[in-house]
């Protein structure tokens, strides 16, 4: 009898989504069959996309790639987990301060669901010093981001800045 497949969620906020972004799915799903990327509606929040924007841009990133899902969620991770039947989360690594952050989580997330282990993964070299804040920072600084995001991605972000720039503001 073969093993079960083994579903795996790789969580975040993804605004927007970066090549780092998507080398750790492109990984991930060579070792998970099922790899669904949970894109986080968080209140707490301002983020540049909406969900419905960052899950759409996911999709058409990764469409074609067997065994990639994207989903949204809110609420704890573990909860989710559990809805969707993952075994596992996978989370990114770029430097210590982060290890210190997934550190802290992957323990509460094994306290709450012993059974969910936590997979960390390094990016590749060349999106070690990628984050989705730092891209962010570059575009609305006028400077391109070609080579850190898909051509898609940037597109949306150069559209998404100039809706920004041209909308009134409201007090």
């Amino acid at each position: 009898m073969p093993p079960p497949r083994l579903t795996a969620l790789y969580p975040g906020s993804f605004d927007p989504p970066t090549l780092g972004h998507l080398d750790l799915i492109e990984r991930g799903r060579r070792i998970f069959p099922r790899l669904i990327v949970a894109v986080l509606r968080n209140s707490e929040k301002e983020p540049l996309f909406t969900v419905a924007e960052r899950c759409a841009m996911l999709r058409e990133c990764t469409s074609g790639w067997e065994g990639v899902e994207v989903a949204e969620f809110s609420g704890l991770l573990v909860d989710f987990a559990a809805r969707v039947g993952a075994g596992a989360l996978l989370r990114g690594i770029r430097a210590i301060s982060d290890y210190e952050y997934e550190f802290q989580m992957a323990w509460m997330n094994r306290r709450m669901a012993p059974e969910l282990e936590t997979v960390f993964m390094m990016p590749g070299e060349d999106y070690a010093y990628l984050s989705s804040r730092l891209v962010k920072q570059v575009a609305a600084g006028g400077r391109p981001v070609t080579g850190m995001v898909p051509e898609t991605v940037e597109r949306r972000l150069q559209a998404k800045l100039r809706e920004i720039l041209t909308t009134p503001k409201t007090r």
